[in-house]
């Protein structure tokens, strides 16, 4: 039924290629370059594995366990809301996004975007509608092709490298200013609702807001603009990084969340009565989050790396304490007045997967509120004097999330199983690497 008006886009824009494009585990695109014409005549498929692949371009030991033995094909079906042109192609080229279908028929339980319609359905049959608004933090680095070589800021228009702290300078951002212009133009180009940028703590660190909106909508524009952001850095002969720590010393990047939920009918905020007072609902919506983040920390910090973040060294959540405009607490309440009256999930790292980390952090906020859960009291003051609450490495993150059944119930325990194989995988890699640092103090002293 799509396809009638994704032929017509492709004809009226004179589109002679098309990424069939699939997110994966890690939130990276995958998928094929396919004629416009024979795109629209042919059937597009992809091999199950890549819905378990990990970091590193590897295979999990369990793969056969997750997707059978003959890694079939899965049936993808174009989005039409996805269609995008790209902007650095050198042809007419489209983008579109693709949902993955298993071959007897049903969504296919280990897509990611899957996981992320599929906790959207519970609060459907609710009556409800989540509103969100992400805000992704970067770095933009010095080209680096040298594992073992340490990342530094770029040099800017002014033929100097950042120093020191440049908490929302206009000076440090117009430093890139050719950067981030082009990243602007390209996003218009790609309808994605980037709103306000500004510089953050770190060297050359910034953070991108989006407008709010439909999760889904605004987890596909997360996926797409992380890849605009990198090619449009590359194109300027630097990297742009998502990576939760990529420097000692520096703070962390986070993908923080808004959330609000409207009644689907009368689109009233649900966490708010009519007169103004807090509703149950909203307390109970940080109960949940409070209860269930510690297991599901995993799919907020998705890498080895994301735990160099979570330290109170740096300004990231390391308990879970809640509280009203308090950006030391992990669990803030944003000073928005009752009709806006939001929470924001500040645990997810840039580096998670936006669809997962939408989804869960619903899902969280959806079981407090089934379950009737009341959050802890807000935190007062500096949460981060508080004691550590939150998992220090994947390991152990992982081994947290098998506690929690009710979790998993609700993204589905096939995907739960299939997420935690993959990054169990990512973990036995990287502990096989001895570090810089082993060899520096162990050495010769051991």
């Amino acid at each position: 039924m799509s396809l009638p008006v994704i032929d017509k886009w492709l004809r009226e824009n004179s589109i002679s290629e098309v990424e069939c494009i699939v997110p994966d585990m890690t939130g990276n695109a995958r998928g094929k370059f396919i004629p416009a014409d024979k795109f629209i005549k042919e059937d597009s498929r992809l091999p199950q594995a890549i819905l378990v692949s990990t970091v590193t371009g590897d295979y999990t030991e369990q793969e056969t366990e997750l997707i059978g033995p003959t890694d079939s094909d899965m049936i993808l079906e174009p989005d039409p809301n996805t269609m995008r042109m790209v902007p650095w192609a050198d042809e007419p080229t489209a983008l579109i996004i693709h949902d993955c279908y298993l071959r007897e028929g049903g969504l296919h339980p280990l897509a990611t975007r899957n996981v992320l319609r599929k906790v959207l359905d519970l609060y459907k049959a609710e009556g409800w509608q989540p509103i969100v608004a992400p805000e992704v933090e970067f770095y933009l680095v010095q080209k680096n092709t040298d594992p073992d070589q340490e990342l530094a800021p770029p040099v800017g228009r002014s033929g100097r490298r950042e120093a020191g702290r440049q908490s929302y300078s206009i000076d440090a951002v117009n430093e890139f200013e050719h950067i981030v212009e082009a990243m602007y133009d390209y996003c218009e180009v790609l309808n994605l609702d980037v709103d306000t940028l500004i510089h953050e703590s770190g060297l050359a660190q910034m953070e991108v807001n989006f407008l709010h909106g439909d999760p889904l909508d605004l987890a596909d524009q997360v996926f797409i603009f992380k890849r605009t952001l990198r090619e449009t850095a590359l194109r300027h002969g630097v990297f742009a990084t998502f990576m939760a720590k990529p420097m000692a010393g520096e703070p962390g990047s986070a993908l923080h969340i808004h959330q609000s939920i409207v009644d689907s009918k009368s689109g009233e905020n649900i966490f708010t009565r009519q007169d103004g007072t807090e509703h149950e609902r909203f307390r109970h919506f940080i109960g949940g989050l409070q209860e269930y983040t510690p297991g599901a920390i995993a799919f907020f910090a998705p890498s080895v790396n994301s735990y160099r973040r979570l330290s109170p060294d740096f300004a990231a959540p390391t308990n879970m304490h809640w509280g009203y405009d308090n950006r030391t607490t992990g669990i803030r309440i944003p000073d928005s007045g009752p009709a806006a009256r939001r929470v924001e999930n500040r645990f997810p790292g840039a580096d998670c997967n936006p669809y997962l980390a939408i989804a869960v952090s619903l899902a969280c906020g959806y079981l407090g509120m089934k379950n009737g859960i009341d959050p802890q009291p807000p935190h007062p003051g500096d949460a981060y004097e508080e004691p550590l609450a939150v998992a220090r490495s994947l390991d152990e993150a992982l081994r947290q999330l098998d506690e929690l059944d009710e979790l998993k119930d609700v993204l589905g325990q096939p995907f739960v199983r299939a997420y935690k194989a993959v990054k169990s995988h990512e973990f036995e890699a990287f502990n096989k690497v001895i570090s810089s640092w082993e060899r520096e103090y162990l050495l010769l002293n051991v």
